[in-house]
C-alpha cells in the first residue's frame, strides 16, 4: 500500500472510500475489505440492485455519484477504480487534497493474495466460469482432503456459492486438523487484462502474482485500449513473468497466440491442455460437450458428466480441473464435483420457461464467444429453432472492431434482432444483410421485446447476449410471453 497504509491506525479500523463501488470487481474488493472489519463505504456512477443491495446488507455506506463532499471528512485510504478519470470531481479532490490513494488491484495483491496461495486465471473469454469452476473443485477439494476453502474474487456470481468474492481459509469444520504444518490458503482470482487505473495503465493480473495461473485463450479485444494483438501478448507475458519457477503455466495447446506469448521467454513448468491434444486430453462422449473423458499424459483420469454445454466449456473443465491438481488436488477426485457445478449467473443462464419457449440471459460479447456459445446450444437442441437478440455495448463491439467477424459469429441462429442504439459507430444493417433474410435491426429495447414476442414459437430457445443490463430484456420477454396468448 502506498505511504505506509496498513489494515488499522492507532487501532481503530482503517476507513476505505472506494470509488466505482458498484462495478463488479470493485464491488468485490468492497465485500473483502469488510470480511476482513474494514470500515468501507464508496460512491459509483450507477448505485442499483441487484449490487447495491449486496453491498449495503454488509454494512456498506453507498452514495450516487462523484461529488467531492463525499471524501468529507477525509477517508484514510481512497481505492481508486479503473473507470475513474481525471476530470473527475472526486479524482480531482483527491488529488488536490493529497489523499492517500491506490488501485483495486494494487489493494488486493498487497492486502489480500499476499500471503496466499493465488491461482489467476486469464483469458479473452471464459475467465469468469473457469474461474468459478476452479473454486468449486478447490471447495470440494477442502472437504475430501481436509484442506483450507478457497477465497475468490470472481467477475460473476457463482451458482454454487451465491457471492463474487469472499476471504475464504477456513477449515471445513468435518475435517479435524492434520497437525502438520497449515500451508497457504488458495485463492482464486479472476485475471483480467484490462487496464488497472487511470494512473497505473499495467493490465490488473500484474498484481496477483499468482503461482499457478491458467492462460485460457487469447485474442484481439478491449480495441479502446490494446492497439492490437502484440499490444495484449506484451502483458500476458509481463503476467508470465510473475510466476515464480516453482508454479505452473496451464496453457490452451491450441492457441497460437498464447504460444507467441510464451516464446519471448518462459521460467516456469507448463501443462497444456485441448480437446484431443495437449498434456491434458478430453475426448467428447456427446457432440454438445456434457459428457467427455479426460486423459493426463496419455493416462486415463475418468469421465464427467456435467450441465454446461459447448466445446469451449469443455476447454474450460479441462483448465480448472489442471490448475487444481498443480495446487495439490487428486484430479480423479474431483470428477464427481463436475455434476454439481451450477454455472455462473449470466452464463448461459436459463430465466425462465413460458408456453415451450426457453429464455437464456448470456454475457458472450466478442465474436468468439458468440460462436462458441451458439455451437454448443445447437449440438444440444438440434433443429429447434435458436432466437438471438444481440446487444453491441462492449467498446470494442461499440466501436466496430468485431463487426465483420460478427455475421458468422452468428451461423448457428435462426433469427437475429440486433440492438442498434444511435451511439453505435458502425453500421449494424451491413451485418443483418449478411445474414441471409435471418437478421434485422431494432432500435430500441421495446421495440426488440415485440418483434422477439411476435416470432417466438413454442419449441424455440432465445437468447440475450450483452455484457451489460439490457435493460432487464430476458425478465421483460418472459413477462411478455406470460401476457400473450400466442405460441
Amino acid at each position: 500500500m502506498p505511504h505506509g497504509a496498513t489494515l488499522s491506525r492507532n487501532g481503530l479500523s482503517m476507513r476505505l472510500h472506494i470509488l466505482g463501488i458498484c462495478g463488479t470487481f470493485m464491488g468485490g474488493v468492497a465485500a473483502l475489505a469488510r470480511e476482513l472489519g474494514l470500515s468501507v463505504e464508496g460512491s459509483d456512477a450507477n448505485v442499483y440492485p441487484p449490487m447495491s443491495d449486496q453491498l449495503q446488507a454488509l454494512g456498506i455506506e453507498l452514495m450516487q455519484g462523484y461529488a467531492a463532499e463525499h471524501l468529507r471528512p477525509a477517508p484514510d485510504l481512497v481505492v481508486v477504480g479503473n473507470a475513474m478519470t481525471r476530470g473527475n470531481p472526486a479524482v480531482e479532490y483527491m488529488l488536490d487534497q493529497g489523499l492517500r490513494y491506490i488501485s483495486g488491484p494494487q489493494w488486493l495483491g498487497e492486502t489480500v493474495l499476499a500471503q496466499r496461495e493465488v491461482l489467476a486465471v486469464a483469458g479473452t473469454h471464459g475467465k469468469t466460469t473457469t474461474a468459478s469452476l476452479l473454486a468449486h473443485l478447490l471447495q470440494h477439494a477442502s472437504k475430501e482432503q481436509a484442506g483450507l476453502a478457497p477465497g475468490f474474487l470472481i467477475g460473476g456470481v457463482p451458482g454454487n456459492f451465491g457471492v463474487s468474492a469472499r476471504l475464504g481459509g477456513v477449515r471445513d469444520s468435518r475435517c479435524p486438523p492434520s497437525g502438520a504444518q497449515t500451508p497457504a490458503a488458495p485463492f482464486v482470482i479472476e485475471a483480467d487484462e484490462y487496464d488497472t487505473a487511470f494512473f497505473d495503465k499495467r493490465s490488473k493480473f500484474v498484481h496477483y502474482h499468482p503461482r499457478i495461473a491458467i492462460l485460457n485463450n487469447l485474442e484481439y479485444d478491449h480495441a479502446d485500449i490494446f492497439p492490437d494483438v502484440a499490444a495484449i501478448q506484451r502483458q500476458f507475458h509481463h503476467l508470465v513473468r510473475t510466476v515464480p519457477g516453482n508454479g505452473r503455466l496451464i496453457v490452451n495447446a491450441n492457441d497460437r497466440h498464447l504460444a507467441e506469448v510464451l516464446a519471448m521467454g518462459c521460467w516456469t513448468p507448463v501443462e497444456t491442455f485441448g480437446i484431443g491434444c495437449g498434456d491434458w486430453q478430453a475426448s467428447l462422449i456427446e457432440a454438445d460437450g456434457s459428457a467427455f473423458v479426460v486423459h493426463r499424459r496419455g493416462e486415463r483420469i475418468g469421465e464427467v458428466r456435467w450441465p454446461l454445454l459447448g466445446r469451449h466449456s469443455v476447454m474450460n473443465a479441462l483448465a480448472a480441473l489442471a490448475a487444481a491438481a498443480a495446487a495439490g488436488a487428486d484430479p480423479r477426485a474431483l470428477l464427481g464435483a463436475f455434476a454439481t457445478f451450477e454455472g455462473v449467473k449470466r452464463r448461459m443462464e436459463v430465466v425462465g420457461e413460458v408456453k415451450g419457449v426457453r429464455v437464456y440471459d448470456d454475457f458472450a460479447h466478442h465474436p468468439t464467444a458468440i460462436a462458441t456459445t451458439l455451437a454448443g446450444l445447437r449440438a444440444r437442441v438440434g433443429t429447434s429453432r435458436i432466437l438471438v437478440a444481440l446487444e453491441p455495448r462492449s467498446n470494442s463491439m461499440r466501436q466496430g472492431a468485431h463487426a465483420q467477424a460478427l455475421a458468422p459469429s452468428l451461423a448457428d441462429a435462426d433469427v437475429v434482432l440486433l440492438l442498434h442504439r444511435p451511439e453505435l459507430a458502425w453500421d449494424a444493417g451491413r451485418v443483418t444483410a449478411a445474414l441471409g433474410g435471418r437478421g434485422s435491426t431494432v432500435p430500441t429495447v421495446d421495440a426488440l421485446i415485440e418483434a422477439l414476442r411476435s416470432q417466438a414459437q413454442r419449441g424455440d430457445h432465445v437468447i440475450f447476449m450483452s455484457n451489460g443490463g439490457f435493460e432487464a430484456a430476458p425478465r421483460r420477454f418472459v413477462e411478455s410471453l406470460g401476457r400473450y396468448r400466442g405460441c
